[in-house]
């Protein structure tokens, strides 16, 4: 649907539709508030008086509205365009997080910390994925895979970089609670330049049928049974990140018995994810030129399966060595971002009429995910230990390859059906 003339600008060769910028850099700033609180909030909670369980149920209370909200946010793009889309997910954010940091939480009361944390938790998906589907819709095919690979990297940069940095230097300055309420502030920047600086025009919402809203809904379901490629695809999305969300339940006990510390770990885990921001570009570029399925087959599900096994056997034959474990561990989060193209694809599936609803079940996915990893450790930790759950997650990841090479494009069928018939 982008309708770009002329010569492209530095920003449109390097992969960012000039036209949505100030949507990107919003979206960086946004995800930095949001997520300044999530390397510390937990431990924060047990040295004021929780338990590990009260505040594990308050982080899945979390998940919950973010799985629905990431649901949410393709169909309510279709309905109402993606500038609403985002200040309904704001709206709830504020609303959520003032409540949570000036009522539940001064007083630990853990009656209201649930539900209000939990409204928050509706915030970033209708803003962050509804502005992914204005990108799928207002970006040139050959420039998608590198523009959602921008998307993944403002977005992984904001929450899980710079608001972890920023908040490690607030906290020591002016304070915990403090902290929490400055990230309103960050929010309303970012939401200012995503939605009210960035100019680009949405016309979809628009035309939209005012009387039919709810048809869109009904789509984000319907979709699935229409075109069982967009299913597929929301279970692929679904493996992408179970081990990201499985990992922190296990793994740094295990590494501890070989010899590298929780402390230590924490550092590799952070340098995983300096990778995996880099990745999420570099996989975007190739996407593009390798193709996206086989970008996510190879360097995404099975590249995933391997260096998930290595991140046990690595620890077994070198023991304590942090170096090896780190490198492995780079690769692992590397190839995480190698279902970057998975964004590109997934639309691309269907027409343009279902766009906005192939992106809700992929979304979906990117909400769910935060509940299978942790899931698959609650079932099946006791019957198989650390082994046995790190073949299950790599055994997902195989199939997920295979699933993969399900999700053919229009053309590619035509070219199929043309050649059986010939």
């Amino acid at each position: 649907m982008s309708n770009l003339s002329g010569n492209e600008s530095f920003l449109d060769r390097i992969g960012i539709p000039s036209h949505l910028a100030w949507g990107f850099f919003g979206v960086m700033i946004f995800m930095m508030g949001d997520g300044l609180e999530l390397a510390w909030l937990s431990p924060y909670l047990v040295e004021q008086g929780l338990t590990v369980q009260q505040a594990a149920v308050l982080t899945t209370s979390y998940g919950v509205t973010i799985a629905i909200a990431a649901w949410l946010s393709g169909v309510l793009v279709e309905a109402i365009g993606p500038r609403k889309t985002m200040l309904i997910g704001t709206t709830f954010y504020v609303i959520g997080h003032a409540l949570f940091v000036g009522v539940a939480l001064p007083h630990l009361h853990y009656g209201l910390m649930i539900p209000t944390y939990a409204l928050r938790g509706f915030g970033y998906p209708l803003f962050a994925y509804a502005f992914l589907v204005w990108i799928t819709y207002r970006t040139p095919q050959h420039q998608l895979g590198k523009a959602v690979g921008w998307f993944w990297f403002v977005f992984t940069g904001g929450l899980s970089v710079l608001g972890a940095f920023y908040s490690s230097w607030s906290i020591s300055l002016i304070g915990h609670i403090p902290t929490l309420w400055s990230a309103i502030v960050w929010v309303l920047v970012g939401t200012f330049f995503a939605v009210f600086v960035n100019r680009d025009k949405f016309e979809l919402g628009e035309k939209a049928d005012k009387t039919n809203k709810f048809k869109e809904l009904i789509n984000g379901i319907l979709i699935v049974k229409k075109e069982p490629k967009v299913g597929i695809a929301g279970i692929v999305r679904i493996i992408n990140q179970s081990s990201q969300y499985a990992f922190p339940l296990f793994l740094p006990i295990y590494l501890a018995d070989k010899g590298i510390s929780t402390t230590v770990w924490l550092n590799i885990w952070g340098i995983i994810f300096i990778s995996n921001i880099a990745f999420n570009l570099i996989f975007g570029y190739v996407g593009d030129k390798f193709g996206w399925k086989n970008t996510v087959t190879w360097f995404g599900a099975v590249g995933c399966g391997v260096f998930t096994l290595m991140l046990f056997y690595t620890p077994q034959f070198f023991e304590g060595n942090v170096f090896l474990v780190g490198l492995v561990g780079m690769l692992w989060g590397a190839c995480i971002a190698g279902f970057v193209p998975l964004s590109a694809l997934t639309p691309s599936l269907v027409g343009d009429g279902d766009k906005g609803a192939a992106m809700a079940i992929l979304n979906l996915g990117a909400g769910l995910c935060v509940f299978v990893g942790p899931a698959l450790v609650a079932l099946f930790y006791d019957l198989v230990d650390v082994e046995g759950i790190i073949w299950i997650l790599a055994g997902l990841y195989f199939i997920a390859a295979i699933l993969t090479r399900f999700l053919k494009l229009p053309h590619e069928e035509n070219a199929k059906a043309k050649k059986s018939v010939a």
